[in-house]
């Protein structure tokens, strides 16, 4: 995934992730209600996302599908700020993750679960 996400911008997949297929007008209720959005701030980002490629817009209604998943955003972004702020080691990212939150016994083993999987 070679486009970024800007945090506006997320805030409309989230919601077009949780409701899709989902007309503009109704992201933009949905937006002025959670935001505190104007609709033309939203349709503004809806286009955005659209010449990304993030999402389609079909006629009629404006309805708006996700062309990404949220697992692939959440992995790009994770490899990117892994790359971007730790110097591309995942080793520094979980230790400054783990060092000041205590983790309980289920988390330490859901985390041990996913480490052998590997």
């Amino acid at each position: 995934m070679k486009q970024k996400l800007f945090d506006s911008e997320a805030k409309v997949m989230e919601i077009i992730w949780a409701k899709s297929p989902v007309s503009a007008k109704d992201i933009s209720l949905i937006a002025a209600e959670t935001i505190g959005w104007n609709k033309n701030t939203t349709y503004t980002v809806i286009k955005k996302l659209e010449a990304k490629g993030f999402i389609k817009r079909n006629d009629p209604g404006f309805i708006c599908t996700p062309l990404v998943s949220q697992e692939q955003v959440q992995k790009a972004e994770a490899a990117s700020l892994v790359k971007k702020i730790f110097g591309g080691s995942r080793k520094a990212l979980f230790s400054a993750l783990l060092e000041d939150e205590p983790l309980s016994e289920e988390e330490i083993d859901e985390l041990r679960k996913l480490i052998d999987k590997r």
